[in-house]
């Protein structure tokens, strides 16, 4: 029996999409039907098209699917993909490890543990993003699973040079800072999606690896991965980020992640075009 295939995805902007993000720009009555896999406080609010609905699930049946994501376990939870239920999953930046819904413990454990030993200490972050972030554009401080920070921020009033600043700040500690809409992330550098799919081809026994991502947080799971693909927006296509195996689409909003979808079914089912198209 061939080895499997393993495919690491993020989820939020890459294959799916908040209302703000889907980039419809195309005339109304040409617009895909759109699925809403997630609802929170009683609304939706994350969808892909229908199209991608059905080419996830071909690729559940294809491939080794595992969503990598940098949610928390409980905002992870609350997403409803279509498809096979994946046995394994990575929530809170590669901190957890998920097999059938349950955090694996010594994975969690061997994380924390290297954290302690390379980087300063979460406390330390919370307390300078308190005491330098203006409240005049913070609307929430929050802590990720007891693992790394964010703020919620209003974009528009964010000076310019702040963020390069907490960059450069965090750069010295051991940490790293994303910007992802209106979310200001604050890392630890040895918390990655990458270590955890290592973790996942290990024990599956996968020989090709094929990831997708749109932020600075994805950068280090495309690179570990044998192919990968990145939408045309985002952080790292903001940066014109790129790679030797990695394929800059053009495609922006939800219709990007259709387009990573049939590159993942491509590379998993050779000579088989999707059902859908």
């Amino acid at each position: 029996m061939p080895a499997p295939v393993l495919v690491a995805s993020d989820l939020d902007r890459t294959l799916i999409y908040s209302a703000a993000a889907l980039a419809l720009t195309m005339p109304d009555a040409r617009a895909p039907r759109l699925l809403c896999v997630e609802v929170h406080e009683s609304r939706p609010l994350s969808f892909m098209t229908e199209t991608s609905a059905e080419l996830l699930t071909e690729l559940g049946d294809a491939a080794v699917f595992v969503p990598t994501t940098t949610r928390t376990r409980k905002q992870y939870q609350r997403i409803n993909l279509p498809g096979p239920a994946p046995t394994y999953a990575i929530c809170a930046n590669g901190g957890h490890l998920l097999v059938d819904g349950v955090t694996d413990a010594d994975w969690h454990a061997r994380v924390q543990a290297r954290l302690a030993e390379e980087c300063a200490p979460l406390d330390e972050v919370r307390e300078h993003l308190m005491t330098s972030a203006d409240p005049l554009w913070v609307r929430k401080h929050r802590i990720a699973e007891d693992l790394f920070a964010y703020l919620v921020v209003e974009r528009e009033l964010l000076p310019e040079d702040w963020v390069k600043e907490l960059a450069v700040w965090a750069e010295n500690r051991g940490w790293t800072v994303s910007l992802q809409g209106r979310k200001i992330y604050a890392v630890p550098k040895p918390l990655t999606k990458s270590a955890a799919m290592r973790e996942v081809a290990r024990r599956t026994g996968a020989e090709l690896t094929l990831a997708a991502g749109d932020s600075l947080l994805d950068a280090d799971l495309l690179l570990a991965a044998d192919k990968g693909w990145r939408p045309g927006h985002g952080e790292l296509a903001d940066a014109a980020w790129t790679a030797p195996a990695i394929s800059a689409l053009p495609e922006r909003g939800v219709l990007a992640g259709e387009r990573i979808l049939r590159e993942f079914l491509r590379e998993a089912r050779p000579g088989r075009e999707a059902r859908t198209g």
